[in-house]
């Protein structure tokens, strides 16, 4: 395993920090409310898409359960908006220098096809998708740039979207983590916080 670059390895982990901080703060924003919807608008008072089978934080959403979770909207709705632009603004940073330095014509000499091709995918699909919906969910957003709700068909369903993305990412998350703990842990975790080779590959 080569080792990575300072600015790759800064990136990696503040991606990584950002992402459990979205995944814990989103898993509150869906329990306050985890009915799913398709189109612009989704209320307790019309029929849901699908829903998922746990209690709600908010009493007045019927899920079916006769208690209710304590109610972690506020911080996590907090959250989850300022990890966002925190990783918006790192994973540009990553592209620029990743694009003038080659980095990704690299992954292909170090990666088989098959991880290369993945790890495109999530760089250039997947995260895009869930930064574009996530902006499509925000009212601020979506009220100066209305294209980017009217693409996604709604805001609801740009909020579908937005789950079944982030269950994609979780996904690779499992694969990629499994991928570094058989290929040689110890090596991958050395070139990508100290940035030097183990003795063996010295």
């Amino acid at each position: 395993m080569h080792p990575h670059s300072a600015l790759i390895r800064v990136t990696h982990w503040i991606t990584t920090l950002s992402f459990f901080a979205l995944l814990v703060s989103g898993v509150e924003l869906v329990i306050s409310h985890p009915r799913f919807y398709w189109g612009e608008e989704g209320n307790v008072n019309t029929p849901a898409l699908f829903q998922l089978p746990i209690p709600a934080s908010r009493g007045s959403v019927p899920t079916g359960y006769n208690y209710v979770l304590k109610d972690q909207n506020g911080w996590s709705r907090s959250l989850h908006f300022q990890t966002a632009w925190a990783i918006v603004i790192t994973g540009l940073i990553y592209l620029i220098y990743a694009l003038r330095t080659r980095h990704f014509r690299k992954q292909a000499a170090i990666y088989n096809p098959l991880q290369h091709r993945t790890y495109l995918a999530v760089v250039f699909g997947l995260l895009p998708l869930l930064i574009w919906t996530g902006l499509a969910m925000s009212p601020a957003f979506a009220s100066a740039f209305p294209f980017t709700v009217e693409i996604c068909g709604g805001q609801q369903s740009a909020r579908t979207i937005h789950f079944f993305a982030t269950l994609l990412l979780v996904l690779f998350f499992f694969v990629h983590t499994a991928k570094v703990s058989t290929t040689g842990f110890k090596a991958h975790m050395r070139a990508m916080t100290i940035g030097t080779k183990t003795k063996e590959q010295a």
